[in-house]
């Protein structure tokens, strides 16, 4: 390439501008100044290396030095290792003696093992300009996932003002439900907070961005996304609230606690006098309140259950539930129809007939301490997820007391909610009555029951294994509630009342004017079988009020095969707002 510049140019500027032509068009290059014959320089390109495909490209240029991180640098890394270390040395070392990890720790046993990993973290430097510095304002909040699963966090760090919430930590929770809101991801709350700061509660209490908003989101979110909840210390007051609306709370056994107000608070108030445990523990909040769907024994056993229980559960309300390879159940379902006893009277245990339906070791019970007269229960039956709401004669004869009512129908329609189909397994004399069971509102939460079958539009199946009287038909899932099928077992019977209660709203006059007691017994026993005869399985599936009796022992592959074909279905509810039940 030959390049001509002007007369005035010296030799060496004619070598640097031939030096930097060669090397930008990588060929020689000739230099003339002025009119010149002859090149005042002659360039050539920097020195080839030859490729794996035999060609020449320009070599590489050497390797520039090794720069490690600058003072600026090595000081925010500095700052971000002592927010890491949460609060004052004194308050970690209390931990122990609580049973309980340090709020880092804790992140690390969720989120660092069985592939869950720590993706990031929002808001660390958080009140870090303040004058009394907090370290991530006592909230740590961000992006992992667990258990293969993408998910939202917030964990209170106990030792910074005992996980209390102020402005900033209620900003950054905000955020991350919002956020929550926006990608249909499931929210995890690792909740340890003794309430707001009342000595900070100016920009956070009543704010339109406040404390308050809080349970604005968890209402958004609801059937929106699963909102899982886990208790490590005493949560009291606003604290108490994301707990209860959560889909799904666990409590750890002497360490959780929550309630409306501190037992201090109650004392000034009521002059009652009461520990921690006592007025807001894990065992009454799993027992008597119906509050906590399950208590661990610990923090890592929190982990494991949390862990069982996402794998029935979708990402969001748009997904379907993930399905598991097919097993076995844990016990051969022949053994169902020697379970039932014959006499509608005597009692069993559900749970033998359940293990011999669904798929061994799926069977997750919730609330199992609460309303014990329903079993409300996640399993998968040939690896599809279902919900399991069931009568348990084992308990009070399987009859529905108000407790038992409410659980089921919010079991019914978080299940609902999240797309997660219905198995009833009838076996009740119906709802239970006197005295104490209206003044516990039984009409009022056995109406939500009801309700919440009626409105679910998940696949439901009914199975009437034994007892199917007055309106527990109508709860669990009768022939007029919508199911997919009613199938009955050879021991179902289907009426308004028992044959024992029927014959004395009826006959007891006739009865009674019968002198003779063995004429009076046999009248009695033949009024006896004709209403067994009336109520049987059989002459409801003649009457088509059912859709098939079965043999017990093919009970699972029954129910397998029409999951299995209703998978998918879609249902409609009539046009309005919503409805006014629950």
């Amino acid at each position: 390439m030959d390049v001509r510049i002007g007369s005035g140019a010296s030799a060496e500027e004619a070598s640097a501008i031939g030096a930097a032509l060669a090397e930008y068009v990588g060929d020689e290059v000739e230099v003339y100044v002025g009119d010149g014959e002859e090149p005042a320089a002659v360039a050539e390109p920097p020195e080839s290396a030859t490729t794996d495909d035999g060609s020449e490209s320009p070599s590489e240029p050497a390797p520039a030095a090794d720069l490690g991180p600058t003072e600026r640098e090595e000081k925010l890394i500095e700052e971000i290792e002592e927010i890491l270390e949460g609060g004052h040395e004194k308050y970690k070392e209390q931990l122990p003696d609580e049973g309980k990890l340090f709020v880092r720790d804790r992140l690390d046993l969720w989120f660092d093992s069985d592939g869950s990993a720590f993706l990031f973290e929002d808001g660390r430097f958080a009140e870090f300009d303040a004058d009394d510095r907090l370290p991530a304002d006592a909230l740590i909040t961000g992006g992992a996932t667990f258990e293969g699963r993408d998910l939202h966090f917030m964990a209170n760090d106990y030792t910074v003002k005992r996980g209390s919430m102020a402005a900033k930590g209620v900003e950054k929770f905000l955020r991350m439900q919002q956020r929550a809101l926006k990608t249909g991801q499931p929210v995890l709350y690792l909740m340890d907070s003794s309430g707001g700061r009342i000595d900070q509660q100016t920009g956070f209490f009543a704010n339109r961005e406040g404390i308050g908003k809080y349970y604005y989101n968890h209402s958004m979110l609801s059937g929106r996304v699963p909102q899982i909840c886990v208790l490590y210390g005493p949560c009291i007051a606003g604290a108490a609230y994301t707990p209860v609306f959560a889909d799904f709370t666990i409590m750890v056994e002497g360490m959780s606690a929550m309630a409306i107000a501190s037992p201090r608070m109650v004392q000034m108030v009521t002059g009652e006098e009461i520990s921690m445990q006592e007025l807001g523990g894990a065992q009454v909040h799993s027992s008597e309140s119906g509050s906590a769907d399950l208590v661990a024994t610990d923090e890592e056993h929190a982990r494991k259950l949390v862990a069982q229980l996402i794998t029935y559960l979708p990402d969001n309300a748009d997904e379907q539930p993930p399905q598991m390879e097919p097993r076995a159940p844990l016990h051969s379902p022949e053994g169902i129809d020697s379970i039932v006893p014959q006499h509608p009277n005597r009692g069993y245990d559900m749970v033998d007939v359940i293990e011999r339906v669904v798929d061994a070791g799926s069977y997750f019970e919730l609330s199992p301490d609460y309303g014990k007269e329903i079993i409300t229960a996640y399993a998968r039956i040939d690896g599809r997820p279902v919900g399991i709401v069931a009568n348990q004669p084992a308990h009070r004869a399987g009859a529905i007391f108000p407790d038992a009512a409410e659980k089921a129908a919010e079991f019914i329609w978080k299940s609902d909610a999240f797309n997660i189909p219905l198995l009833y397994l009838c076996d009740t004399p119906g709802f239970m009555a006197g005295s104490q069971v209206e003044k516990d509102a039984i009409l009022e939460k056995g109406k939500k029951m009801i309700y919440a079958t009626s409105s679910a539009t998940v696949p439901k199946q009914t199975v009437i294994v034994r007892k199917a009287y007055g309106a527990g038909i109508y709860a669990m899932g009768g022939p007029a509630y919508d199911p997919e099928s009613v199938i009955g077992l050879p021991s179902g019977e289907i009426a308004i009342m028992g044959p024992e209660a029927a014959i004395n709203a009826v006959y007891a006059r006739k009865l009674s004017e019968i002198e003779d007691d063995d004429e009076r017994a046999e009248m009695e026993q033949q009024l006896r079988e004709e209403y067994r005869e009336d109520i049987d399985i059989h002459r409801m599936a003649s009457e088509v009020v059912i859709d098939e009796i079965v043999p017990p022992s093919s009970l699972r592959d029954e129910l397998a095969n029409r999951f299995a074909f209703y998978e998918g279905l879609e249902k409609e509810l009539p046009s309005k707002k919503h409805g006014t039940i629950l």
